[in-house]
């Protein structure tokens, strides 16, 4: 009997052993995967409560994708990072993504815009409408000279200039809108030749509110280089509308002294500095009888016309751009009305002629500072080539100037190629001195300081004239200074 005890004795004994070694194996990883709890195969197993495979497994709330965050509970596999639970086996991602590709910025200084390719400019203006259709030539000329640039030169800096004109259809809320999507979206370095009193109006605030450069504006108002001080991103090319009305106040008291004068002006601050120029040129012995405005969203100015001719006036100054300035003239030889017209450089252009004839507009006098697409010189024959190969549109008077544009932005870009940063750029723009393109009129040059940021300053009259039954501008008289 105590021997059958001792063998039952044993035989427990032995069961136990063998389930403890059973649980010992599971323990060890020896049974397959537990409901709840990952294991990894292949590569070796994280300490924590789940374990990395060949992708890993989100946890919380935010999963993990190309290259995995690691966090306490979870090993990285695609690009692991050492951690004290996870051990890193997996393949280092390929170089690309990693390579920077902007170019690097200067120290204290901006490069948004820039990359080792491109310098990204853009501009509100419009192409559409009447107003688009004015002022194309000017578009044409600076995208042509851009595309020429690009294509002869490779560029400035070593980069190609990427450009692009948004059209706000000459209105403020476009141009906001237009704004919106250069800066925020397209990231440009610098805004340039933005067109129209009203429109920039609405957007160069915030422009260097930003810091952002904005160089050329396509509008002569008398604020844009008023005050650099509170404004020193904003830089104007053309003539300041208030001298040019001036320059017609003088003009006029010189050869019509004694004569009543009558204006009609766009009611925005182009129309209004005109107007402010022509009171402070004007001589007291010349009357000015009639001050009639237009708005811009304005159909018809007749009744306008019509109110300046009843005063009696005999010189009428029109603050308008091309397609109320020929309704006006127009309507006024319709009424039998014929004043001396002195018409906004806005509309010295052979454009003009297709708004009003010929023998409407012959005799009016208007002022520029370039030389005329009728021109037969060597620079003018290279800016028809350019804009015959590298753009779009016939060549005229506007496409001149927005070929000037060009250049300008063409030079002080190449003086900032060693800090090409917003910063730089306004310094090389501030350095400008006595700047002549060779399609300005002899003795028009620019200069632009940081407390003087007006572009041309000196101008000279055009007549129209019918030659051969075509209208054209011809020049007379001599260069007159705006200061």
């Amino acid at each position: 009997m105590r021997n059958l005890y001792r063998a039952l004795l044993l035989l427990v004994v032995a069961s136990a052993s063998l389930a403890l070694l059973a649980l010992v194996a599971v323990a060890c990883g020896g049974g397959d995967e537990e409901e709840g709890t990952a294991t990894a195969t292949g590569t070796p197993r994280a300490t924590g409560t789940v374990a990395a495979t060949g992708t890993p497994k989100p946890t919380g709330t935010a999963a993990a994708t190309g290259t995995p965050k690691p966090t306490a509970t979870a090993a990285a596999t695609a690009t692991p990072e050492p951690t004290e639970t996870a051990a890193v086996t997996a393949t280092p991602p390929p170089a690309e993504t990693e390579a920077p590709t902007a170019t690097p910025p200067p120290a204290g200084g901006t490069t948004e815009g820039i990359t080792d390719t491109e310098i990204i400019l853009g501009s509100h203006f419009a192409q559409s409408g009447t107003y688009g259709a004015s002022f194309a030539p000017v578009l044409n000329g600076f995208k042509a000279y851009i595309n020429y640039i690009n294509a002869e030169k490779g560029g400035v800096c070593g980069r190609q200039i990427n450009f692009t004109a948004i059209d706000d259809e000459y209105d403020p809320a476009g141009a906001v809108e237009a704004i919106r999507k250069l800066v925020d979206q397209d990231k440009i370095f610098a805004h340039v030749i933005g067109l129209g009193t009203a429109a920039h109006s609405a957007i160069w605030e915030d422009l260097n509110e930003r810091g952002i450069p904005d160089l050329w504006a396509m509008t002569g108002a008398h604020k844009w280089g008023e005050d650099p001080v509170a404004h020193p991103w904003t830089v104007g090319i053309l003539p300041d509308y208030y001298v040019e009305g001036t320059i017609f106040g003088k003009y006029t008291s010189q050869n019509f002294p004694g004569k009543k004068v009558a204006i009609i002006y766009q009611n925005d601050d182009f129309g209004k500095d005109e107007l402010a120029g022509l009171k402070n040129g004007l001589d007291p012995s010349n009357e000015l009888v009639s001050e009639q405005s237009y708005e811009t969203t304005a159909v018809d100015i007749r009744s306008q016309i019509t109110n300046m001719k009843q005063t009696g006036a005999e010189v009428a100054v029109c603050g308008c751009i091309p397609g109320y300035a020929a309704q006006a003239i127009k309507a006024a030889n319709n009424l039998g009305w014929k004043p001396q017209w002195l018409i906004g450089y806005v509309n010295s252009d052979p454009v003009m002629f297709s708004y009003a004839s010929p023998e409407d507009m012959e005799g009016t006098l208007t002022l520029q500072a370039l030389k005329l697409a009728t021109f037969d010189d060597p620079a003018v024959v290279e800016h028809k080539e350019i804009l015959s190969e590298y753009g779009n549109g016939a060549p005229g008077n506007f496409s001149i100037v927005g070929q000037v544009a060009g250049e300008l932005m063409e030079k002080v870009l190449g003086d900032t190629c060693d800090n090409l940063t917003r910063e730089g750029l306004m310094s090389a723009v501030e350095s400008l001195r006595d700047y002549q393109s060779d399609l300005t009129l002899p003795g028009v040059t620019i200069s632009i300081t940081d407390d003087d940021h007006v572009g041309f300053e000196n101008m000279k009259f055009l007549r129209a004239k019918v030659v051969d039954g075509k209208g054209v501008w011809e020049y007379e008289g001599e260069l007159m200074s705006f200061r």
